[in-house]
């Protein structure tokens, strides 16, 4: 049974950062494919390099941090939030939950 996380079910210990990224980076494709871009059209709009852009869309994150990829997003247009729950939990009943829209 999945924990809903397949990072975290191959025992990768940033399986939480991972998540995110992939999410991330699932949406920002989804997002140039909306527009019809060509990987040249992606990297001059981003500012990225067409290799990165390259790895990015093949799913080759690990020179992505979270911030760079919010950066990106914000670089397509869209806008990105992070919220923090007023209510405090134990740290074991505290989670990451990522919504994209």
């Amino acid at each position: 049974m999945s924990s809903g996380n397949v990072f975290a079910d191959l025992g990768f210990a940033d399986s939480e950062e991972r998540l995110l990224k992939a999410k991330l980076a699932s949406k920002i494709a989804q997002l140039i494919e909306k527009k019809g871009w060509t990987q040249a059209q992606t990297a001059e709009r981003t500012r990225l390099d067409q290799p990165k852009v390259s790895r990015l869309l093949r799913g080759q994150l690990s020179g992505f941090s979270a911030d760079r990829l919010f950066a990106i997003l914000n670089r397509l247009g869209h806008s990105v939030e992070v919220r923090i729950s007023p209510k405090e939990r134990a740290p074991e009943k505290s989670h990451t939950r990522v919504v994209i829209e």
